[in-house]
């Protein structure tokens, strides 16, 4: 699934049926594991890998009712008293958890027990006390008119609900019918954990595409373009019940060329995993993602403006922040990204750069957090990481090179041959070598080291013969044996 702002491509999602998310899904779970001494538990779920909960997940945290999210959660959790989650957690214990971040790389899913369940217009938590309003929503009286009406149908001690920016103008019946529907699915869990042995998947959380006509899809949105029957008449299922006034905004696509190159969608998919990305005026970006944080360089590239400098560099600086919050959403990059825009003399420029990419950042339906430019000038950000990167998700290390991008030069693998050999003359077991390996280094020794071999051949008293082996990587080569033609490579390899 494809999101396009103004035309270009800003969100990819991607779902397989083999690989389903778990994000949202309600787990009947079972503590494994309580380690007082990271405040934190590990629980079976019954996937595979224990899901991690920590000690912050373990209560309610009270907000202030301007900072609500409408996920469930606040800015407030880092400042509240945890409790001990020794006292609360014993191993063997059972209890709901919901999946608030998918595995990645070696780590597990994280779980929370602070259970939320989603709706179109509000989201209901059954372990909190509030009813909230999104942020987003920021007129006062109409925050005082949503949490009233929702006020007024929650029944008593059965949780609270935070009130989507989308129920903005929604009347108190149609919160009403979705209130009631919501209380009846947690109604429903609860049953359905009484009956069910741990670990047990107790609520699947909606697919990918019901997901996302549920907290995308709005009359903000100018058109869904769709090339599936199933999945259409699956939205308009939907639609008919919750917004019906959208469905005219839903559109069968029925003509021969793909979907995704109807909109173009399909060369910026490839550029997404590309180091570089062009910026309009000449400038670029280099993307590195590395274990601990990806880092975002800035280069003027052939964009060299008129006469002054500082305004060549603003604008190459703001065209990068526009760009960056772009691809960050775009490779949905997670967790530390460190900014090295080009250095500008001016505060008032470099305050200009960090709200360009604020602004553009609030776009984002992750949660993100930009600040101020350090004395080295870089900007450190952190944005939620709820899923591996597209990245990682759609990609693996390169077989020949191990994930480094580099392999050594030609002149290189040939140091480590003759290392190899002299390692082999010691043994004294072989007397006729073939070496095999790539037609680049093979070219390399015939024209760069035309001696090399006989003079290796006379100081270690082995008969050398080079082949070249298309199949070979470029900084691989392997010693046969002759005349039985053994691989022995490996004895003798180190380096």
């Amino acid at each position: 699934m494809a999101i396009l702002e103004d035309d270009r491509l800003v969100e990819l999602l991607v779902d397989r049926p083999e690989m389903r998310r778990t994000v949202g899904n309600i787990y009947h779970g079972k503590v494994e594991a309580v380690l007082p001494g990271i405040q934190a538990a590990f629980v079976d779920i019954g996937t595979g890998k224990s899901a991690f909960l920590h000690a912050s997940d373990l209560v309610e945290p009270e907000e202030d009712e301007e900072d609500e999210g409408e996920n469930g959660g606040g800015r407030g959790r880092a400042f509240r008293k945890l409790p001990n989650v020794q006292d609360v957690l014993k191993r063997g214990q059972t209890l709901l958890v919901q999946v608030t971040k998918e595995p990645i790389g070696t780590k597990g899913p994280r779980v929370t027990a602070q259970v939320s369940i989603a709706g179109r217009n509000l989201v209901f938590m059954p372990f909190a006390s509030k009813v909230g309003v999104s942020r987003k929503i920021e007129a006062r009286e109409v925050r005082a008119r949503l949490r009233e009406m929702v006020a007024k149908h929650l029944p008593k001690d059965s949780g609270g609900v935070i009130i989507r920016t989308v129920a903005e103008d929604l009347t108190e019946d149609h919160l009403a019918r979705e209130l009631k529907s919501l209380l009846a699915l947690w109604k429903k869990i609860k049953r359905k954990a009484t009956f069910v042995r741990p670990p047990a998947l107790v609520h699947r959380e909606a697919s990918l595409t019901s997901g996302l006509i549920r907290d995308v899809f709005s009359d903000k949105v100018d058109q869904l373009w769709v090339d599936s029957k199933p999945i259409l008449h699956e939205i308009q299922q939907y639609l008919e019940q919750v917004a019906p006034d959208l469905l005219e905004r839903v559109t069968h696509y029925q003509e021969s060329s793909p979907l995704f190159d109807k909109f173009d969608i399909e060369s910026e998919i490839r550029d997404l995993f590309k180091r570089r990305v062009e910026l309009p005026t000449g400038g670029y970006l280099i993307i590195e993602p590395t274990e601990a944080l990806v880092s975002i360089d800035i280069n003027t590239g052939r964009y060299t403006g008129k006469k002054d400098p500082e305004k060549t560099i603003l604008r190459t600086n703001l065209e990068a922040a526009r760009e960056i919050a772009r691809q960050v959403r775009l490779r949905d990059l997670g967790g530390i990204i460190v900014i090295d825009f080009i250095d500008m003399e001016s505060q008032s420029n470099r305050d200009k750069v960090l709200h360009e990419l604020r602004a553009h950042l609030a776009c984002d339906r992750a949660r993100t957090r930009a600040f101020q430019v350090s004395e080295l000038g870089l900007i450190e950000m952190t944005r939620q990481r709820v899923r591996p990167s597209l990245w990682d998700s759609m990609t693996t290390p390169c077989p020949g090179c191990n994930g480094t991008g580099r392999v050594f030069r030609p002149e290189v693998v040939v140091r480590r041959l003759e290392r190899t050999l002299r390692r082999v003359a010691h043994d004294q077991k072989e007397r006729r070598l073939t070496i095999r390996m790539h037609p680049e280094v093979a070219l390399y020794l015939l024209e760069q080291e035309p001696g090399f071999l006989k003079d290796l051949g006379k100081a270690t008293g082995i008969d050398l013969e080079v082949r070249d082996d298309p199949l070979a990587a470029l900084d691989e080569f392997k010693l046969m044996s002759q005349p039985a033609g053994r691989d022995v490579t490996e004895r003798y390899l180190v380096a």
